[in-house]
């Protein structure tokens, strides 16, 4: 197996990795991709290139790497002589079968300065590898490499008016973490390829690297001994606590129940109670019934949809921040009134806050319990709103006020069943109170079965033809709608649990 950055860094987080993708590639889980994500980074990595000035881009080909290498050494000779930019973007380099493309290449008569172009906020360890590789190969192909960054989005960045690129991006100087590594590499890399070309299986255990720094499209196939109930599903424990556990032998719950001097929350006690007893359920009914007199009608239950965009599209907006874009609003004005159900969806082009500010306040007077599930993000969202529309503060800040959160008997314990695998999340909820039910499946939606996917929709609205973007609004509207009544859904079998 030849290496690249991204390969070599896969290796550096499990190199049984290379080996699955050259001897078992009909295993890799796509759905680990997330081509928002992906989309991101070449956003991104675009508006980089011009942070320091003129520069000129290696034409990307996908069968003619050689090609891209003889590009590079011609702009090199023109940055050199002069005649053209000494900033050369995707700067491609090989070297005994390895290839690098290096995000942006600062050309000095006595060497070369590299700078690694990332859509995170901050530098993560495994960065650091990445340019290290680069920082080896091209030492290997004859370059003086002086100097090593990171560029890396400004979190504190925010928009007003036209795109500063030099606020917008943060380059750090990685050059002494960088070098220590180098002379690394080169083991590593023949380590990697060792690895990555032999004929067994590598004899590699489970671990936190499955899912750090990214998450492993071979999961799948490494942990397929791992049965139901296991140590993993124990809420809220460290994963470095829970393999420790699982390589000692206790690899389930109930195992778990028979170790002494084990120290368990009363949530994760529960957990364990149950696996080890065979109940189908644990519930509290006097503290579900305690909760829900908390509760005073009308009852509304909110959800906001939102798009997160890297690079700040709007005034008063930072990188990443999450934008409300719609929201769904299921209305239980009394305890067996008809239900209501009222959404909005801003349109695709301009800033939604003020839309979706003007309606929320429209449709929740101020009065009753806001319910929201895993209320923090929709308190955020509401703050953030009133933070930026100081005439509707009042308004919005009395929603806040009035908002319980509906994940607390499941959070708590109060109401725990054993396929939410230790979960307290809508997802695993919902099918756990109402199993094999289509009216509440997600799977049974059009188009939009996720916040990830939704998220990426309505950043896709905009460019999609008038007939497509009506179908993709539906599907937005209907998702949205789902998690609303799959909310009162679940505060309907609190109601029937604490009266029984």
């Amino acid at each position: 197996m030849n290496l690249s950055k991204s390969r070599y860094t896969k290796g550096i987080q499990c190199p049984k990795m290379l080996w699955m993708e050259s001897h078992m590639k009909e295993w890799f889980d796509e759905s680990v991709l997330n081509q928002a994500i992906l989309e991101t980074g070449n956003q991104v990595g675009d508006l980089a290139m011009g942070y320091y000035g003129d520069f000129v881009e290696v034409p990307f080909t996908l069968t003619g790497k050689n090609q891209m290498v003889e590009d590079t050494q011609e702009f090199l000779r023109q940055a050199l002589e002069g005649t053209g930019p000494v900033n050369i973007a995707e700067a491609t380099f090989a070297y005994d079968g390895n290839l690098c493309m290096v995000d942006i290449l600062r050309v000095e008569p006595d060497g070369v300065r590299i700078v690694e172009v990332k859509s995170s906020t901050h530098v993560n360890d495994i960065y650091y590898h990445d340019m290290a590789f680069q920082t080896w190969l091209l030492g290997k192909c004859g370059m003086n490499v002086k100097s090593v960054s990171l560029m890396h989005l400004n979190s504190q960045y925010v928009r007003s008016g036209d795109l500063d690129l030099q606020q917008l991006f943060v380059p750090e100087d990685c050059t002494e973490q960088v070098m220590v590594m180098v002379p690394q590499v080169e083991g590593t890399v023949a380590a990697l390829k060792d690895c990555a070309d032999g004929d067994a299986e590598p004899e590699q255990p489970i671990g936190c690297q499955c899912n750090n720094p990214y998450e492993c499209g071979y999961k799948n196939w490494c942990w397929r001994d791992v049965p139901p109930q296991s140590v993993f599903e124990l809420n809220r424990l460290r994963k470095q606590k829970a393999f420790d556990l699982y390589h000692d032998g206790v690899v389930t719950l109930k195992q778990l129940a028979e170790e002494s001097g084990i120290s368990l929350t009363e949530r994760q006690q529960v957990q364990v109670d149950c696996a080890a007893q065979g109940l189908d359920a644990v519930i509290d009914r006097h503290a579900v019934a305690d909760f829900l007199a908390g509760m005073e009608f009308p009852l509304y239950f909110l959800d906001f949809e939102t798009f997160q965009p890297a690079v700040p599209p709007f005034d008063g907006v930072k990188p990443y921040q999450q934008i409300p874009t719609q929201y769904s609003l299921h209305v239980q004005r009394e305890p067996h009134g008809e239900l209501e159900h009222y959404e909005f969806l801003a349109d695709a082009v301009g800033d939604p806050r003020r839309a979706v500010a003007e309606h929320l306040v429209e449709h929740i007077p101020g009065d009753g319990t806001t319910l929201a599930y895993n209320m923090s993000f929709e308190k955020g969202r509401i703050a953030e709103l009133a933070n930026a529309f100081p005439d509707l503060e009042e308004q919005l800040l009395a929603i806040n006020q009035g908002m319980q959160d509906l994940i607390v008997p499941f959070s708590k314990g109060w109401y725990f069943l054993p396929v939410m695998g230790g979960s307290a999340s809508i997802k695993k909820v919902l099918p756990a109170l109402y199993p094999d039910d289509p009216e509440l499946d997600y799977g049974q939606l059009e188009g939009v079965h996720n916040g990830s996917q939704a998220m990426a929709a309505f950043a896709d609205l905009a460019t999609m033809d008038p007939e497509q973007a009506a179908r993709t609004r539906e599907q937005l509207l209907r998702y949205c709608e789902l998690d609303t009544l799959a909310m009162v859904k679940i505060w309907q079998r609190l109601v029937e649990v604490a009266a029984a």
